[in-house]
């Protein structure tokens, strides 16, 4: 069993993104753009990651960015280390009100020990990193060290222009 600090360990370690699907944009599935990465770790191993993206096309706030983890264990599976979300656009049903802020989930040593292989809702965390879905994947993968990321989700002249402030 994995324990809190083995978790975080996994998500820190230096990753690489070894291909994405589809290859050029997203594909749309139940309301949302979605696409798929497998990753591996830096020096190479054999891919033990896989990162999910998820963003209502309606809703475009409403986005969830997640790492899971190939644990090699039959009885474990693949389990979700974090998921990055953005707000959903519901009521809260907790008094944090965290449905309608970006928030993080990380997967805990209980969770796991409870049978559970995802961050469950009561394991979050609100933030102010990011607002929007682009903001949301820079942190992200800068959380999880995933540092060719920049490769798969060029970001926007303009955003590189404000950010330089024209200054090159």
């Amino acid at each position: 069993m994995l324990s809190d600090r083995d978790i975080e360990g996994l998500i820190k370690l230096p990753k690489l993104i070894v291909s994405k699907t589809p290859a050029d944009g997203y594909r749309e599935e139940n309301g949302f753009s979605r696409c798929t990465l497998e990753l591996e770790g830096d020096p190479p191993t054999s891919p033990e990651f896989t990162v999910f993206v998820r963003r209502s096309i309606k809703f475009i706030e409403n986005f969830s960015i997640g790492l899971r983890y190939r644990t090699g264990d039959r009885a474990m599976g693949t389990i979700t280390l974090a998921r990055y979300n953005g707000p959903h656009g519901e009521l809260s049903r907790q008094p944090d009100g965290h449905y309608a802020k970006p928030h993080i989930h990380r997967l805990t040593a209980a969770e796991l020990a409870s049978g559970s292989s995802e961050p469950q809702e009561s394991d979050r965390a609100i933030t102010d990193r990011y607002v929007t879905y682009e903001q949301a994947l820079d942190v992200f993968f800068r959380d999880t060290r995933v540092s060719n990321h920049l490769s798969y989700f060029p970001r926007p002249n303009f955003i590189q222009k404000s950010l330089l402030n024209g200054h090159q």
